[in-house]
């Protein structure tokens, strides 16, 4: 078991490969990391970190006790055909992560309070307009997905002077915030949301919820952060609604085909800002800390932190 023997870790990544077997070694020497798919004795392995699995990794891991999600999301991890979804699966929330989402949405939030994507606009017509703005305390942020990075960025907002609202899938009490959940609650939420930011995961029930319907809901030109997950959103309907103008501007760090492609209109929209999904990147040295941390609680008998509740597919 793995609170009582060495801890040999399968790790499955993208990209930084020597950074995360460093911060490993740093954080708990005595892991053993084997990087796929140089997989040795797979008898031995007893927990894994991984992303975007392919289906074969899973085969003859049968002492396998526990996964770790690289991300904040899970869902590379739960469309995997393959995966055991008896084990616990932890995601990652470490402090890092948490301020890398909380600094890309603060600085779009800033930038479509202060109408930079109005003046990036007119620097690029020669024209010269000193528009009318208001202070902070009288734009409302509507963070869509009110969990540990929505509430992270709520608190920052706070500082800023912002009114901030929250929207969650079910109740729950958050000090000193009001908060919607449910569908009979969203057009309420949205109504109020001169800035929304969705940071909700991939869901059957999340999916296409940007759509006509419910981008009509907002202000006559709200403006829209997506650092969630990309098919919260229809893409045409967004683009429509940004043509006819009752939707200011959209920030999008996340789409429904990554990498984005070529001939996607959002590349060239006036009013819409890409990034390729970097809002917030997993920080190895932090990451392995919080996994480093959650296996030596587990050996003195605590649960598995954050674990992801595979029916709701977060």
């Amino acid at each position: 078991m793995l609170k009582d023997n060495r801890a040999v870790m399968l790790l499955k990544t993208d990209t930084r490969d020597q950074a995360w077997i460093d911060a490993f070694s740093s954080a708990m020497p005595d892991l053993e990391v084997r990087l796929w798919p140089e997989t040795g004795d797979r008898n031995e392995i007893n927990c894994a970190l991984l992303w975007n699995p392919p289906p074969e990794l899973f085969d003859e891991l049968d002492n396998l006790e526990v996964i770790f999600s690289i991300g904040a999301g899970v869902d590379s991890l739960l469309t995997c055909p393959t995966l055991p979804t008896h084990l616990p699966i932890v995601r990652m929330v470490e402090s890092e992560l948490s301020a890398g989402m909380v600094e890309f949405c603060l600085f779009h939030v800033l930038r479509f309070h202060r109408l930079m994507h109005l003046f990036e606009n007119h620097r690029v017509n020669r024209h010269w307009e000193a528009l009318t703005q208001v202070p902070a305390s009288e734009v409302t942020v509507g963070i869509m997905g009110f969990g540990v990075l929505g509430q992270a960025l709520a608190r920052q907002l706070f500082g800023l002077r912002y009114r901030v609202i929250g929207y969650r899938r079910g109740p729950g009490e958050v000090d000193g915030m009001e908060v919607f959940y449910g569908t009979n609650q969203l057009e309420a939420f949205m109504g109020r949301s001169d800035i929304l930011v969705a940071l909700m995961p991939s869901t059957p029930e999340t999916r296409k919820m940007i759509n006509s319907r419910t981008l009509s809901w907002l202000p006559s030109g709200a403006c829209f952060i997506n650092a969630g997950r990309g098919d919260l959103v229809d893409e045409e309907d967004l683009v429509e609604a940004l043509d006819h103008g009752s939707l200011a501007g959209a920030a999008l760090d996340v789409f429904e085909t990554e990498p984005l492609p070529q001939e996607s209109i959002l590349w060239t929209h006036p009013n819409v800002y890409v990034t390729p999904h970097i809002a917030s990147l997993t920080y190895p040295p932090s990451a392995c800390r919080y996994i480093a941390g959650a296996i030596s609680r587990h050996r003195q008998g605590e649960p598995w932190p954050h674990l992801v509740e595979t029916g709701r597919g977060y």
